[in-house]
């Protein structure tokens, strides 16, 4: 087999860049080690920053996205059961975010690059990267018991934490920086109206919650648990009562109780490998780096991962030039650090940490009291949830 460009991932973000490269008629062949079926049932993030929107636009795939997807004006910022809009809008002369699902992106994505007649390989087994540090990578996979090998000119490492891409990088070519948070998220999706049509991030006593969406009639709430807690002790009664407790009054007001049709505790972790390119090997969303959930940046920051890589790409085959691909990984590490910061501060102020002492304490307080009182406080928040520019 033969193509320009071997995505290693069907998650959004080798989709995404397929789907762009494809419109610009490069090729691309896609391989995923799980099936179709099973990258659909992953439940993730769902809060798309502006610029991602407009990725997806130019994808050809946000016709739905525009026709169901939620347009948030602001969120809440919840300490000791006060409550503090941000407004997101009115700070950042008129940005917004839009809750849509990436499940939802990614079926998107599936369906059109289906229509356009694109290579797809899922269930491919034991995947290998070969001779990516000079002109001619390789990348062999077994599908159906068959061993077939495929010969590309770049390879784009969108498989995630655990894949391939990035364990294939020799020792002692890449730096990783990690912290490990000492708390997950146990997080519920019910088939219910949520409790507010904004979300609402809260710090209370008994520690962190989240209010949030998938749409109209579909929750997605989350608790802050220690990392020993076990999914199966936590009924949907349980779990409604906690969090409940946790949000301001108003918002546990309006909290409708259903089943629960997915239940899962997460831990959280910052992550960043650097640099991202090794040759003709290009890592980019996940399996470069993790962030904590708690701004929304996860799946955003992938898209602006693929929104580098893509236009580095197309300037190679269009204009037989290499500067965007050599300051591919220069670029997207400018913008993945600040993401980090910022998601590294929102879980800073918004978490109970067992090792916190009194004084830490209350400076998450002054922390929020600061922001709640001053319009340049919201406005650093509200500039940094809706998307720094790419």
């Amino acid at each position: 087999m033969r193509t320009q460009v071997a995505i290693i991932g069907a998650g959004p973000a080798g989709l995404l860049l397929g789907q762009l490269l494809s419109r610009q008629g490069i090729d691309t062949v896609i391989l995923e080690r799980r099936s179709g079926d099973y990258v659909l049932s992953r439940i993730r993030a769902g809060v798309l920053e502006q610029g991602m929107v407009h990725m997806l636009e130019e994808a050809g795939v946000a016709e739905r996205l525009h026709r169901e997807g939620l347009v948030h004006d602001g969120f809440s910022l919840a300490f000791e059961g006060r409550r503090h809009r941000i407004d997101l809008k009115g700070l950042t002369g008129g940005k917004t975010v839009t809750v849509y699902g990436q499940t939802e992106v990614t079926h998107d994505l599936m369906i059109a690059r289906e229509a356009m007649g694109a290579t797809t390989i899922y269930e491919a087994d034991d995947v290998a990267l070969h001779d990516f540090d000079g002109a001619a990578p390789r990348v062999s996979f077994v599908k159906d018991g068959v061993r077939t090998e495929l010969a590309c000119d770049f390879i784009a490492g969108c498989d995630g934490f655990h894949g391939v891409c990035r364990r294939s990088v020799p020792d002692g070519s890449i730096r990783e920086f990690e912290r490990i948070y000492p708390f997950g998220w146990l997080g519920v999706l019910a088939d219910v109206p949520p409790a507010a049509h904004e979300l609402v991030y809260a710090n209370a006593a008994r520690g962190f919650a989240l209010c949030s969406m998938r749409s109209a009639g579909r929750s997605r709430y989350y608790v802050q648990v220690p990392l020993d807690e076990k999914v199966e002790d936590w009924s949907d009664e349980r779990f409604f009562d906690e969090l409940r407790r946790r949000v301001p009054e108003d918002v546990a007001a309006a909290v409708t109780v259903g089943p629960s049709i997915e239940k899962s505790i997460a831990p959280l972790r910052s992550f960043v490998a650097e640099p991202m390119r090794f040759g003709r090997l290009f890592l980019a969303g996940d399996a470069a780096h993790i962030v904590p959930p708690t701004g929304a940046k996860g799946l955003n920051l992938a898209a602006s991962d693929i929104h580098y890589l893509s236009q580095g790409l197309i300037e190679h085959y269009r204009e037989h030039s290499d500067a965007g691909l050599s300051r591919y990984s220069e670029r997207a590490l400018a913008r993945i650090w600040k993401a980090e910061r910022f998601s590294w501060w929102m879980t800073s102020l918004l978490h109970h940490f067992p090792a916190n002492t009194p004084f830490e304490q209350r400076m998450q307080r002054a922390e929020f009291d600061y922001i709640a009182n001053s319009a340049v406080g919201s406005a650093g928040v509200a500039e940094n949830y809706v998307g720094l520019p790419y």
